[in-house]
């Protein structure tokens, strides 16, 4: 039998992609030691010390330290567990690095200071704990003394971020943003007043009842949704599936009154919805004149920040008046013979 291929530490360098002062140092560190010498006494590597060197080269690559080389060659570890512990290392690196660039990215907007930049890199590193503590401090604060129905704020309280243990760049900066709003009193007491103003009025008190949150949230939540899956499946308003899922949440929402759901009724409620479009259209132009706190700046402000820590989808149609005339067609009574 053909006695095994040896290679000089420069045919040895070229294969594993090292360079021969490297192949020499991790020899000398005795990693990898020659397979033999020549007779000139010049170092000599088979094929399989070769590809340990490779190996050697790629875990360098991923900085993974020589001691666990080291072990690994040696047999008091598999590479499995070597790289298991290598790939946490690196994913809390990349966590450590993006929290980083999204300070960064957040300073050079907003032009900041050295105290800001305390402040944001504090911010990035606080615990579950910490985080949670600012969030109920501002509510804690904002419902101090708020003259809205019982339960309201600690439902709106409900409503906060939940920072994943792999956030993104975009969910971090939403983060640094909104814990610098509510650490801010002006923007506590701006949210405050824009829920006192809205919710204190005799309207606004029905809107926060717990009946009527409890259906916005919670009940009604299937019920729309229904009838939005029959809009996007581009049903008309006056087909079977159409009907009857307007007819159910219909009659969910008039029990929350009391009121029966009438032909009359029902045409009302089509009237509203119709309406729907023009008095948004109409309450964002107020909001744009008014010199008081408005919802895009205040409660609406924290709602989007928070959606953009917990990763949520926008609502589809929002700003489209097309669903709310579909439903206000597909709410108004049928026509009666006369």
């Amino acid at each position: 039998m053909r006695e095994q291929e040896l290679y000089p530490i420069g045919d040895a360098a070229r294969r594993s992609g090292l360079s021969v002062s490297a192949v020499r140092f991790y020899a000398d560190a005795g990693l990898i030691e020659p397979t033999g010498m020549s007779e000139g006494g010049h170092r000599l590597y088979d094929i399989d010390a070769i590809a340990r060197l490779e190996l050697v080269r790629t875990l360098r690559e991923l900085d993974t330290d020589l001691e666990e080389i080291r072990r690994l060659l040696e047999g008091r570890t598999d590479l499995h567990g070597l790289l298991t512990t290598h790939l946490e290392i690196v994913e809390r690196q990349e966590r450590t690095l993006r929290a980083r660039r999204a300070v960064l990215r957040t300073l050079i907007r907003q032009g900041g200071t050295t105290a800001q930049a305390d402040l944001m890199h504090k911010l990035v590193s606080m615990t579950d704990e910490e985080r949670e503590r600012i969030i109920d401090d501002f509510w804690n604060g904002v419902g101090e003394g708020l003259d809205v129905p019982d339960g309201f704020v600690d439902r709106l309280r409900m409503m906060r971020p939940v920072l994943s243990a792999d956030p993104t760049a975009a969910q971090l900066e939403a983060w640094i943003e909104l814990a610098d709003l509510v650490r801010d009193p002006g923007f506590r007491d701006a949210v405050r007043t824009y829920l006192r103003e809205t919710y204190s009025t005799r309207e606004g008190r029905d809107m926060a009842s717990a009946p009527f949150q409890d259906f916005v949230h919670t009940s009604g939540v299937p019920l729309i949704e229904e009838v939005l899956a029959a809009y996007r499946a581009g049903e008309s308003p006056r087909s079977p599936w159409a009907q009857e899922a307007v007819t159910r949440f219909m009659e969910a929402a008039t029990a929350l009154s009391g009121i029966p759901l009438t032909p009359e009724f029902r045409n009302k409620m089509a009237d509203g919805y119709r309406q729907a479009p023009d008095i948004m259209r109409r309450i964002a132009e107020e909001d744009a004149a008014s010199e008081g706190p408005v919802y895009d700046d205040t409660h609406g402000r924290y709602l989007s920040l928070v959606a953009a820590i917990n990763g949520t989808a926008p609502e589809e149609d929002g700003d489209d008046p097309a669903p709310y005339v579909w439903i206000a067609d597909a709410m108004r009574a049928p026509a009666t013979d006369s």
